[in-house]
């Protein structure tokens, strides 16, 4: 891959995927692009879990303002934004934010796009368009209210204001929250132990809070029965349960199939 986006495969089965586009890791169009292609590797061969990282001092500043320039060159910015995230959240493996530093914008966006995050007590999350006199385009309006509640959501919008790390834990925007240096030693620690699980299972428990969030509580439901009743399929059912019967819980050795 070119400069702003790199990919590292690890023999852990952890991939970390880095933002690398000088000074602020802002998500132009070409890094979006090259964010999609890494992604659409990563769905083509999964591995067993997902960093996604940006520098030490600075997780991304969101979109590139300068490409800013009318309703449409705004349709292509929030079209890509949305192609690129979707590609993100719909990755069939556990995805990490490790943030340090500043997320704000569509670099926030693009951590609500994981499943987990991690964030360094120094860092700041946000969503400013506002102060631009715009709204979030990158999927912000949607993702942060399902993880933070409509309130608090609307009052990060509509303020611009950005949050600490704890009040983000708080609020239950971030899993956790350690030392500045501990950010990505944390993630991919969690990422590698989320990797030796049972990945098919882990795949489905995703899919079942993902989906099950745009359905009723009826479909659901149903949609957990049907995707319980599959992963007895996996052969990392039958070793688990196995184990448990003859060793207890804890002992099982994970195959990813």
């Amino acid at each position: 891959m070119a400069p702003g986006v790199t990919l590292e495969r690890r023999d852990d089965r952890v991939a970390v995927v880095r933002i690398d586009n000088p000074k602020v890791n802002a998500l132009s169009a070409s890094v979006l692009d090259e964010l999609a292609a890494v992604f659409s590797t990563l769905h083509a061969d999964p591995p067993g879990a997902v960093v996604v990282t940006g520098g030490e001092r600075i997780f991304s500043a969101g979109a590139e303002v300068r490409e800013f320039e009318g309703p449409e060159k705004a349709a292509e910015v929030t079209e890509r934004f949305h192609r690129t995230l979707d590609l993100v959240a719909s990755l069939p493996r556990m995805t990490i934010a490790a943030i340090c530093g500043y997320a704000l914008g569509g670099g926030l966006e693009l951590a609500l796009a994981c499943d987990m995050r991690i964030a360094g007590r120094s860092a700041r999350l946000g969503l400013p368009e506002i102060l631009l006199g715009i709204i979030p385009g990158g999927g912000g309006t949607q993702r942060l209210p399902r993880l933070v509640g409509p309130a608090k959501a609307k009052e990060m919008i509509v303020t611009g204001r950005q949050v600490t790390a704890e009040e983000a834990a708080s609020a239950g925007l971030v899993n956790e929250v350690v030392d500045d240096a501990e950010v990505l030693g944390r993630a991919l620690e969690l990422a590698g132990e989320l990797a030796r699980g049972p990945l098919v299972a882990q795949a489905l428990a995703k899919r079942a809070v993902d989906e099950g969030l745009d359905l009723g509580l009826e479909e659901g439901l149903h949609l957990e029965r049907e995707l319980f009743v599959d992963v007895f399929g996996t052969e990392d059912a039958r070793e688990g349960i196995a184990s448990f019967l003859q060793s207890g819980p804890g002992k099982a050795t994970f195959r990813g199939r």
